[in-house]
């Protein structure tokens, strides 16, 4: 992913743009975890898992996150670099690294049987190597829901111009 300081392209390390979709799985109006009216659309179990999803973003919990992506998960970031899913857990395990919680605009909730689409937009502030950093994105989330659990199949990220 690209950020630009003082009109210079720089790159970041992957762990930015895993923090970044990890943090957009909240695809909520609300401060992480707190149920909203919207989320209240979704199917129990489904609300639930985005629930569970977003307590383990925000509190850096790589066990939680692994079970809640599959194992075949894709990240298409905002640079269009791809990540896996070893690749995404790692990045949380970077030291000093931590998102802060936020608010999801415009949330997105679309399920058809055993598929579902989460997301909206949002702006994300994290901690990483000592600095501060912060953009606006939209998220968008594929869950499939395998026996009687939802997971996060596929992230895509898109930058939103401030």
């Amino acid at each position: 992913m690209r950020l630009r300081t003082h009109d210079r392209p720089i790159r970041r390390p992957p762990i930015v743009l895993a923090a970044i979709a990890a943090a957009m799985a909240l695809a909520l109006p609300v401060v992480a975890s707190a149920a909203t009216p919207e989320s209240r659309q979704l199917p129990a179990d489904l609300a639930g898992a985005l629930d569970a999803y977003n307590r383990a973003t925000i509190g850096s919990d790589i066990a939680g996150l692994a079970a809640i992506v599959t194992d075949d998960y894709m990240l298409v970031n905002s640079d269009a670099s791809v990540q896996d899913k070893a690749s995404y857990l790692a990045d949380f395990a970077v030291p000093g690294f931590k998102l802060d919680p936020y608010v999801v605009e415009q949330p997105v909730y679309k399920v058809r049987g055993d598929t579902a689409l989460t997301g909206g937009v949002f702006r994300l502030n994290w901690t990483q190597q000592g600095g501060r950093h912060d953009r606006r994105l939209r998220i968008v989330h594929f869950w499939v829901k395998q026996g009687d659990r939802w997971q996060i199949s596929y992230t895509q990220l898109t930058r939103v111009p401030d």
